[in-house]
């Protein structure tokens, strides 16, 4: 399902699926999501620990967000991330990141905030949201699995 809601996308390597699938296999998918439709998973969502320097504890990255292409559009990716959010606030973590269009993420609260950084990503697409306390400072490190090709 991950590998066809990515198919063809201008901004994936289609390495979506390995991501998740070595996230899994580290035990740093914290927050692993699904949505069903007819006994189907039609959506899933993953949240895993991001490391920031100078060190803060507490940070998650938001992503990979896969739905399935014949249900998009359709507020299942909306109804997901909204639940892992709540699910991240509810355990008392710090804040979230994520790499992504600004217009569809600031929607969650998603702000672009120059305290951080996430090298070799252009800064528009960068965003972050503060759970509990004020926002981090510092440059964020995405877990290892996201460096899969």
């Amino acid at each position: 399902m991950t590998a066809a809601a990515f198919e063809g996308h201008p901004h994936s390597d289609q390495s979506e699926p390995l991501i998740i699938e070595r996230l899994r296999e580290a035990g740093a998918l914290n927050v692993s999501l699904v949505a069903e439709m007819n006994d189907e998973i039609v959506g899933h969502v993953a949240f895993s620990p991001v490391t920031l320097t100078p060190a803060e504890s507490g940070w998650f990255g938001l992503g990979p967000v896969s739905v399935k292409p014949d249900v998009q559009a359709q507020g299942i990716g909306r109804q997901l991330i909204r639940e892992g959010l709540e699910w991240l606030r509810a355990e008392g973590a710090s804040g979230c990141v994520v790499v992504g269009d600004p217009a569809y993420y600031q929607k969650f609260g998603f702000r672009n905030e120059s305290a951080l950084v996430f090298p070799g990503c252009a800064p528009q697409y960068f965003m972050a949201l503060a759970l509990s306390g004020a926002m981090a400072a510092g440059t964020v490190a995405y877990h290892p699995a996201f460096g899969v090709a």
